[in-house]
Parts: C-alpha cells; sequence; structure tokens
C-alpha cells in the first residue's frame, strides 16, 4: 500500500473504496480490433469438431470445452458447453483492451477465464471505469476495461448511475467545505487532476482551485471516453492523410521535424510530438496501439482469421486516437506543489474514514435474473 504523504493526503483507495481486478481472459482471440473477424474466428471455431475444437479453443484449467457457466450480465449467449455449441456469433461488444486501444470482444462467459459479473452487472451508458496500474497515471474509460495489470474501480456501484463508489459521506462533507454542489463526476474529475503517483488525492476546501481542477478532469474524462463530438487540434487542426497508407502496413515511424507519422510509404500529419511521445507505464501507446493491428499471430490459430488488408476505420481511429492524445499532453497540471487541505485525518474525524467494509464490496442486491450453466437461472 502507497504510504500517505507528508500532508496527510487521503487514499484513492479509500475515497474511491469498491475495486474489482481486471478480467483475465485466458485466450487472445475472443478479442480484437474489429468485430467481423471475431464472428469469423466464431464460425470457424464451431465448424470444428473433436480435437480440432479443442486446439482452437485453447483450453486452460479455467476453461475448456466442457467448463459449465452461466451468461455474462447484460449478454444473450449460449449456456451449453462449448463441446456442444453452435449457431452464430454472439454480438461482439466495445472494450478497452489496452490503455487508449479500443477493440471488440466475443462476450461469451465459456471464452473468459476470468470475466468479473460484477463488473457487468454496473457495466451501462452511466457508468465510468477508473484503472489504477503500476507506474502509470489514472485512466477513465466507459468501456468494459481489460488492462492489466492493476485494479478497476467504477464510479457508481449500480446500474443506472446510482449509489456512487465514494467513501460514504464524502459528498456531503465536500459539499460543506466547498459551500456548493459537488457531484459524483466532479469527485472523479478532481481525482483525474489531482491525483499523485503514490496514489493520494489531495483534497482542498478551496473553490476556486476545486473548480479549476473539476473543469481540467472533466475535460480529461471528455477526452478518454471520446464522448460527443470529434476533439480538434488548437486552431481547429487536424490529422489527415497526406499520403495513401499501405494494404498492409509493416512500420511505424515519426519524422518530428515535419510533425508526421509514417506507415511504411503512408503519411499522417499533422502529429504533434506529444501525440507520438505520449506513454502509459513507459510504452507508446502509438506504437502498442499500431502493434496490436499488425503482429502476425501464429498460423493455424483463429487468431490468425484478421482483415487482409488495413481497414479504413482503423485509420479513422487513429487519427483520433492522435488528437486525443495531443490535448490530453496539454492539459496543465492542477499544481505541482498541491497540499491536502482536507485530509485524511479531517475524513476520519467527520466520519467518513475509516469506510465500512461493505463500500468494498459490490452492491449484494441486483434486479433482473442471469441465466446460469445448462440454462438454468443463476441466484445473485
Amino acid at each position: 500500500m502507497p504510504s500517505v504523504t507528508h500532508d496527510d493526503a487521503p487514499l484513492l483507495a479509500d475515497l474511491m473504496p469498491w475495486s474489482v481486478a481486471p478480467p483475465r481472459l485466458g485466450r487472445g482471440w475472443p478479442t480484437g480490433p474489429d468485430a467481423a473477424s471475431l464472428k469469423a474466428r466464431w464460425d470457424a471455431f464451431v465448424k470444428a469438431e473433436g480435437p480440432a475444437r479443442e486446439a482452437l479453443l485453447e483450453p486452460t484449467r479455467s476453461r475448456t470445452l466442457h467448463s459449465a457457466v452461466g451468461q455474462l450480465p447484460g449478454q444473450s449467449t449460449g449456456t451449453e458447453k462449448l463441446v456442444r455449441a453452435s449457431g452464430p456469433c454472439p454480438e461482439p461488444v466495445r472494450v478497452l483492451r489496452a490503455p487508449f486501444d479500443e477493440q471488440w470482444l466475443i462476450p461469451d462467459h465459456r471464452l473468459i477465464d476470468a470475466a468479473r459479473p460484477e463488473l457487468w452487472r454496473v457495466a451501462d451508458e452511466h457508468q465510468v471505469f477508473v484503472l489504477e496500474s503500476p507506474e502509470s497515471p489514472l485512466l477513465a474509460t466507459s468501456l468494459l476495461p481489460l488492462v492489466r495489470p492493476g485494479r478497476v474501480r467504477p464510479l457508481y456501484r449500480r446500474p443506472g448511475g446510482t449509489e456512487p463508489n465514494l467513501a460514504p459521506g464524502l459528498l456531503e462533507h465536500l459539499r460543506d467545505r466547498l459551500g456548493g454542489p459537488v457531484e459524483p463526476l466532479d469527485v472523479l474529475a478532481w481525482t483525474l487532476a489531482a491525483v499523485r503517483p503514490d496514489l493520494t488525492v489531495p483534497l482542498t476546501g478551496d473553490p476556486g482551485l476545486w473548480s479549476r481542477g473539476v473543469e481540467s478532469g472533466h475535460r480529461a474524462l471528455w477526452l478518454m471516453r471520446r464522448n460527443g463530438d470529434r476533439p480538434k487540434l488548437p486552431g481547429g487542426r487536424r490529422p489527415y492523410v497526406r499520403a495513401p497508407l499501405p494494404s498492409r502496413p509493416l512500420t511505424l515511424d515519426y519524422d518530428r521535424d515535419e510533425e508526421a507519422l509514417l506507415l511504411d510509404e503512408g503519411r499522417i500529419s499533422p502529429v504533434p510530438p506529444q501525440a507520438w511521445d505520449f506513454e502509459v507505464a513507459g510504452v507508446r501507446v502509438l506504437e502498442q496501439w499500431f502493434t496490436a493491428r499488425v503482429t502476425e499471430p501464429e498460423p493455424g490459430t483463429l487468431a490468425a482469421i484478421r482483415p487482409a488488408t488495413w481497414p479504413q476505420a482503423w485509420t479513422s481511429e487513429l487519427l483520433e486516437l492522435i488528437t486525443v492524445l495531443a490535448l490530453l499532453a496539454e492539459l496543465p497540471p492542477l499544481h505541482d506543489e498541491l497540499t491536502s487541505t482536507i485530509t485524511a485525518t479531517d475524513l476520519r474525524t467527520a466520519e467518513v474514514l475509516p469506510v465500512p467494509e461493505s463500500a468494498r464490496r459490490p452492491a449484494s442486491v441486483l434486479d433482473g435474473q442471469e441465466e446460469g450453466p445448462e440454462g438454468q437461472l443463476a441466484l445473485i
């Protein structure tokens, strides 16, 4: 556990107490950058029989052709054992596969070693997942996150944006100290702007400073969740394809003088240096994104079923990602010397901390029935 800094700032783990380990897939082929390939992989899987089907699954101790598991919450998939599975592919869903890398997933519990159903139960259009990973800044996403290692902290404990995953009494305490309205998304925005590398979150009672931090955090949230209008670079600039991308680019490079991204002989500009240099956990985001789409999979595996040429949709996603990274890099730090004026001691005095153990567990009462293995209803 990170140590508390000299100014007694509270821990993120206390402010947002419920956390879940990210889902663990156990096999790569149920995810990919395009949904059509996932459907083709499923079709190849269910057409195979016997040992061929077992080999394609890539079985683990957690998942084999004979594993009996229920549906994922909110998904309509078969629950018969995979050895008898047939029919069309479950409709792929959008997920965050790596930092800033939105891909697709076949949402079938039988294909996922550790799916974390408690996350699926609260995943909806209101939810924001906060990703806490070693040696990287906090990330936020509206999509189910598959980024490992680390912890996932949902903003809400229940569907519909109800029951915020915040220390009980924290909102009321902040409203009293700041003398104005404070909503759950505001606390998250402030956290993104103010969190330190040791995962402490200095809190302020200064309404002006709070307002500036919340504004910056909401801007980061908008960029990371990519909601609404497409963002633009300063001056209304947008990166464009200046020289056509090849049908299957193999290399990625950057011309810093020309501010151009080079995909073989293809050329995209303007690409600001801060977008190219943007890293998470020491890895360039653009390079990781590109590598995920061009690395040759092992022949004969389901992962080898993929687009024969570079899809136009990937180019559009790349152009938007460049803009998002450049704008995130330009967000000014809240304050290098920000100190906590609402300390962990203050929160303990106000009986906001320590949080009850129930706040660290998922909500126990949820609406709707879930189908268990072989079509039975699951009890939750």
